[in-house]
């Protein structure tokens, strides 16, 4: 029962962590070689017409959840942000990996280096990781209004 409590106490906040730095190696990697990620992304079967608009906003929108996973006034929020990027990441894996004949790789740094069986997991990981920290905000929420 202790150790539940602790798991339940430290979880979500060590999630958030993993998350944000995640989040911040990945967009910090896409920056920093912007002109190769904005060519595969326009290389995309399915977001050639919007890889501008995407280049600059996906790079924002992971910095800005990286930032607001890190107060614990705005982590629920931003996990739920964090855990609706990671689907739309493995959706839009998925997507090109069953109906497209090119995949372009448009992620950064080591995990440019993941074949696409390992970033699905990896992502599966990540997602896991934050329907847990939510779960435990929730429950953790739903008790303190109830006592």
């Amino acid at each position: 029962m202790i150790g539940s409590r602790k798991i339940a106490f430290w979880l979500p906040p060590m999630a958030s962590v993993m998350l944000a730095l995640l989040f911040l190696y990945a967009a910090t990697s896409k920056l920093l070689d912007f002109q190769q990620f904005r060519v595969q992304l326009g290389q995309s079967p399915i977001l050639t017409a919007y890889a501008d608009w995407v280049a600059w906003s996906i790079p924002l929108l992971e910095y800005v959840l990286a930032l607001l996973l890190l107060f614990d006034l705005y982590r629920l929020l931003a996990l739920y942000g964090a855990f609706g990027l990671m689907v739309m990441f493995t959706t839009y894996i998925l997507l090109v990996l069953h109906f497209s004949d090119y995949v372009p790789c448009s992620c950064g740094g080591v995990l440019e280096d993941l074949g696409w069986t390992e970033h699905v997991v990896f992502n599966l990981f990540f997602m896991v990781l934050a329907i847990l920290a939510i779960v435990l905000l929730e429950t953790g929420k739903t008790q303190k209004t109830n006592v």
